[in-house]
């Protein structure tokens, strides 16, 4: 089921009443059914949400996203026992094996790469030699072809003097809320297939409570990517605003392509995550990444 993406800019309050969503600002009150809610963005210091709203939103499984004083996704409210065999998952994920870890992050620099390809030919309508770089990928990245990937990737995305920044200029502004979106609807994902978050496969900074979602989401980043792109052909605007951030927010509906069936990005995460899940179980070898592109 497609669950939908609220992002709430102004002064409300969120309360329920009847197992159902309830959302009043100062010119309407909306209700909703809260198994329809897949996020919930906030972005206004004003929003006052009730304890009995934050926990049927996380009953079931929704996201609940917090943004900053810059508007940028800042906190993530997620649910913690949304597996049931969770404790067993725990257990094979803390005690999997390093070739087990570097083969995992192998196959995601693969698709990062073989991905990024893809859509700098679709922009630049010129081939490029990604193909070649992804091939060179080893167990655990090992040789950086991520690093040497991106190098030539960034400077020929945009224009050549731009720098990929967690804090740059525009529209690295656009990127970073794209991706924290992206990051969030991973944490889910994963979340909801009875994984640790926190314990990643190759990010392992000890400050970082998603660093399994940051291992995940890679492969996925061009989707943000391309559409940062199709923002900066149609709008002229430099700062996020509202509308900005909802054509931003549409890339969680955005269709990706399995082997035998087709989905919506959200969807397809929890068919990534799930895989992965069975990769830590032995019960498969390879995690389920889809194409990007048909």
């Amino acid at each position: 089921m497609l669950k939908r993406t609220l992002l709430l800019e102004n002064k409300a309050s969120v309360t329920t009443k009847n197992q159902q969503l309830v959302i009043k600002t100062e010119v309407k009150e909306s209700t909703i059914p809260v198994e329809d809610i897949g996020y919930l963005v906030l972005d206004n210091a004003e929003i006052y949400i009730s304890i009995p709203a934050l926990n049927l939103l996380i009953e079931h499984n929704a996201a609940v996203i917090i943004c900053n004083a810059h508007h940028l996704p800042n906190g993530l409210f997620m649910n913690l026992n949304s597996h049931h065999i969770q404790q067993e998952i725990f257990k094979h994920q803390i005690n999997a094996s390093e070739p087990l870890k570097k083969q995992l992050w192998q196959q995601t620099i693969v698709e990062k790469i073989t991905n990024q390809g893809i859509l700098l030919e679709k922009i630049t309508g010129k081939k490029n030699n990604f193909d070649f770089l992804s091939r060179k990928v080893l167990s655990g990245d090992t040789s950086n072809m991520e690093g040497v990937a991106a190098n030539f990737y960034w400077k020929t995305f945009f224009e050549q003097n731009f720098k990929r920044e967690r804090f740059g200029d525009y529209p690295n502004n656009f990127l970073n809320y794209g991706y924290a979106i992206l990051r969030a609807a991973t944490a889910r994902a994963l979340s909801g297939s009875g994984l640790l978050n926190t314990l990643g496969i190759h990010h392992k900074s000890k400050y970082n409570a998603f660093a399994l979602a940051d291992d995940i989401m890679e492969p996925f980043r061009p989707m943000v990517d391309e559409k940062v792109f199709e923002i900066m052909q149609n709008y002229s605007e430099q700062e996020l605003n509202t509308k900005i951030k909802s054509e931003l927010l549409q890339v969680l509906t955005k269709t990706v392509y399995f082997k035998e069936e087709k989905s919506p990005l959200m969807v397809g995460l929890q068919k990534t995550a799930s895989s992965l899940q069975q990769c830590y179980l032995g019960e498969r070898k390879k995690i389920n990444y889809p194409k990007l592109w048909n």
